[in-house]
């Protein structure tokens, strides 16, 4: 199972991009792709078109709620990881990607390899 980030759902709709390139064989290959809430909140954000949000659409499997387990989870990894606030976002991502499972898709690897010592595995 592969979660996600948001960056990578933004590449993703980008024609041509490494992102929908490995999206693509991904999904072909018959992983199942899901992204967090949170993330989803990111892209939906956009600037993103409704065309690009069901192209998008279309290769998840589910965007997972974000919900007391992914909440208990963030939070301990957010203190964990020494408290800082660039980390909210990433801390509510990686809890998600963790209690399912699943490994993280990201182009941030800088930004979540503080996470890989309590159960985060990247792509």
């Amino acid at each position: 199972m592969i979660c996600l980030d948001t960056n990578y759902l933004i590449g993703g709709v980008q024609e041509g991009s490494p992102e929908a390139d490995q999206i693509v064989d991904w999904y072909s290959r018959g992983e199942v792709i899901i992204t967090p809430g949170p993330a989803w909140y990111e892209f939906l954000c956009g600037p993103v078109t409704q065309a690009q949000i069901e192209t998008m659409g279309a290769f998840l499997s589910a965007v997972i709620p974000f919900s007391i387990i992914e909440s208990r989870e963030a939070a301990q990894l957010f203190n964990a990881a020494g408290r800082r606030r660039t980390l909210r976002f990433d801390s509510m991502i990686a809890a998600t990607a963790i209690a399912a499972r699943a490994r993280l898709a990201t182009n941030n690897l800088s930004d979540f390899v503080v996470f890989k010592d309590y159960g985060l595995e990247l792509v």
